[in-house]
């Protein structure tokens, strides 16, 4: 009976402490991989590594530095498979277009649907902004300024020393400014003399 009771608090535990986690692992891993589905796909295998080594999070310290940490581990690991991976190309959906394409009046439908939906999608000059930044800047102004990572859990979460972080902090976020500059006149954010 206890080993249930054991694995019963250790789900337990980790629910509590894992699951307050969420939005913001997902928000994150979408920003990382671009792609929604892809997101929810790493979101998962990162809840299924932090269960599966749970017994090594050692209590009292900072369990979202830890369980992001995995995050970043495993999308690197997963984007090093892609790369080594030759491209592939599914054959029924180009075969779909293909036919689409046939259909002259059923195919301008469906490109005006997809610029209305890619328009919607790419109006947002910050998103585009922080899309535009190498992954290592991305990924260390996402932690820093949109999950509010200090610089010394940035460092445990990808693994590099506190000055490589507000290197890349300080570059990502110029980088950020350069691109955004436009944007911040348009909004009044800024003064043209500044």
């Amino acid at each position: 009976m206890t080993d249930k009771s054991d694995s019963r608090r250790k789900q337990e535990e980790f629910q509590a402490l894992a699951f307050c986690h969420l939005n913001a692992l997902y928000s994150t891993a979408l920003r990382m991989t671009r792609n929604p589905y892809d997101a929810e796909d790493l979101v998962q295998d990162v809840y299924v590594r932090a269960y599966r080594f749970f017994h090594r999070f050692k209590r009292d310290t900072n369990f979202k530095a830890w369980i992001f940490k995995i995050l970043t581990n495993t999308y690197i690991n997963q984007y090093r498979k892609k790369v080594s991976r030759p491209h592939h190309i599914e054959l029924e959906k180009i075969e779909q277009t293909y036919t689409e394409k046939r259909n002259d009046t059923h195919a301008r439908f469906i490109e005006s649907f997809r610029e209305q939906k890619y328009e919607s999608l790419f109006d947002d000059e910050i998103t585009r902004a922080l899309a535009a930044l190498p992954n290592d800047f991305r990924l260390v102004v996402m932690l820093a300024d949109i999950e509010s990572f200090s610089y010394k859990e940035i460092a445990q979460v990808i693994g590099c020393p506190l000055g490589t972080v507000m290197s890349r902090l300080s570059r990502g976020r110029k980088q950020l400014q350069f691109h955004l500059r436009d944007y911040a006149l348009k909004e009044g954010f800024i003064a043209k003399h500044e």
